[in-house]
């Protein structure tokens, strides 16, 4: 036996859609979109930089991940690229300024410097490494067998509240397929957004030929019947699709470790500190600052705030890195007592945590497998490797229980006073979508376009992102004007095909700024026969 037991450690990098089209200013950088400056800086780039010096050292490593649809096409969109440079050239310059400021602290001089060779690095590197093109950079690992590529639905819709409307979950489950099979092929897994799971939606993943999907703890313990090994093994649905359950107690334990106030504090950063004049280029027009890279501070330290030192945070993460190994490993073997199959621990977490969120945690995942090599019994495994290496008789067959990752385990974080305004007039929308598209099911040239855009905006008004933000309180303007838009625009084309007149340039613009899915067919949403 290679190994006794199995983690596999999965992520799912994905961003609402943050894209802003505005044809005077092609560089107008727009606040929101600093979400995906800083995904493609802190989380994706450091990712790959991990994953290549991994293989350049022959460190073994397997790692999921899911990539939303949004996010591949907002990583592919030219007009964001040019906004991400821009960005970076912002950065730069900025950080030239910090290092005249700093001279006389040597600490603060020290980062400024660190910060100032990182975004020169990363710029060399996406422009020049990657040609601009990460995807392709992700298909590179994929290829060599070191990373799985988990699809997942269009939009991030919350999947449980579409279960009611067949034609929605099709079109999320359908849309999204021929641009995963353009940059990775054919996934195997298929990421639940939020974890979202209902059994309504089971038929669509063995449809679209989907192997495994993952699912949080409880709503598996609490499936039908009882799983007999819990969460440490994957189990079979009726229909025959595998599910496996994230383990929450690895999930709570790196969370914990990331708190540690050692670690860097990624929401102190210059542009909210210093002086309006020293961040200028930071500035949106009415004077709202926005972040600029450059965060001096550790966690709060007995009250205080400390000058982050890199060094320290580092040692903490071969600390935690350790602890965490040890733990799981701990609760793999008190399973194994009980199982004669090989424990799985599956970590499933946003791609985010480790970056954006959590600065140091691009060196724990590093750490990670670095230090599992010294480990004999465990191995790292992506979810189909270890599913396929099972007996397919040692599968129980469960149905498992609606559940989310969302707060409190099931569905209010996308359902509660805050955001449950948009649900009457998506429903609405829905059924009229599925009406326009049993209407006009052959309609060719601007009708056809119309009709192509009516679902582009039913799938954005879908998005769980606008509710999740609203719930949260994060960007409540933002994700109030998204879902209205979205709605609204669908309005206007549903209205505009009743009375037989379209604005071709209305359209036009629309199209440019919602350009999502480019080869989307409306007729996803008529009915089965």
């Amino acid at each position: 036996m290679e190994y006794r037991y199995a983690i596999s450690f999965v992520l799912e990098a994905h961003l609402p859609f943050v894209r802003e089209y505005n044809k005077e200013d092609l560089l107008s950088e727009a606040g929101e979109e600093g979400r995906f400056f800083e995904c493609v800086s802190e989380t994706l780039l450091p990712l790959l930089e991990v994953m290549h010096r991994l293989e350049a050292d022959h460190v073994h490593f397997r790692i999921g991940l899911a990539i939303s649809p949004l996010l591949c096409h907002m990583l592919s969109d030219e007009h964001l690229q040019k906004k991400y440079l821009y960005y970076m050239d912002k950065q730069i310059e900025f950080g030239q300024k910090e290092l005249e400021r700093t001279a006389d602290n040597s600490e603060l001089n020290k980062l400024s410097q660190f910060y100032y060779n990182q975004t020169v690095d990363r710029r060399i590197t996406f422009t020049e490494k990657y040609e601009k093109n990460i995807l392709k950079a992700f298909d590179y690992f994929r290829r060599r067998g070191k990373l799985e590529i988990l699809a997942t639905c269009a939009t991030h819709a919350f999947l449980p509240f579409l279960s009611h409307n067949a034609e929605s979950l099709q079109a999320q489950t359908e849309t999204p397929a021929s641009g995963y099979r353009r940059h990775f092929g054919s996934p195997q897994g298929f990421w639940l957004p939020c974890l979202g799971w209902t059994p309504a939606i089971e038929p669509y993943l063995k449809a679209y030929n989907y192997t495994y999907t993952i699912i949080e703890s409880h709503g598996l313990l609490f499936g039908k019947p009882t799983p007999e090994k819990g969460c440490f093994y994957p189990v079979k649905t009726p229909d025959g699709t595998f599910v496996l359950a994230r383990d929450l107690r690895a999930v709570n334990d790196i969370e914990k470790a990331a708190a540690d106030e050692s670690y860097r504090n990624n929401n102190k950063d210059a542009g909210y500190e210093l002086p309006a004049e020293i961040i200028s280029s930071f500035l949106s027009a009415d004077g709202e600052r926005r972040r600029t890279g450059y965060k001096y501070w550790s966690r709060i330290e007995n009250g205080q705030s400390a000058i982050y030192n890199p060094k320290a945070a580092s040692d903490k993460v071969i600390e935690h890195t350790r602890t965490f190994l040890e733990s799981t490993i701990a609760r793999l073997e008190e399973a194994a007592k009980h199982m004669n199959e090989i424990p799985i621990s599956l970590f499933a977490n946003s791609a985010d945590f480790f970056g954006r969120f959590w600065h140091e945690g691009p060196q724990f995942i590093e750490g990670l497998f670095r230090m599992a090599s010294d480990y004999r019994d465990i191995k790292f495994v992506c979810p189909s490797e270890y599913i396929f290496k099972q007996e397919i008789s040692s599968f129980q067959t469960v149905s498992p229980e609606f559940s989310s990752g969302g707060n409190n385990g099931y569905a209010e974080t996308w359902l509660d006073v805050s955001n449950d305004w948009i649900y009457r007039h998506l429903n609405r929308a829905m059924e009229r979508m599925t009406e326009l598209a049993e209407r006009f099911p052959d309609d060719t040239g601007l009708k056809e376009r119309a009709l192509n855009q009516a679902a582009r905006e039913i799938l954005l008004a879908q998005s769980s992102d606008w509710p999740s933000l609203l719930f949260r309180q994060d960007s409540t303007e933002f994700a109030r004007n998204n879902a209205e838009n979205a709605l609204r625009n669908f309005t206007t084309i549903y209205e505009a095909l009743g009375s037989n007149y379209i604005s071709t340039e209305w359209l036009t613009n629309l199209e440019r700024r919602h350009n999502v899915f480019p080869d989307i067919n409306y007729r996803v949403f008529r009915r089965k026969k």
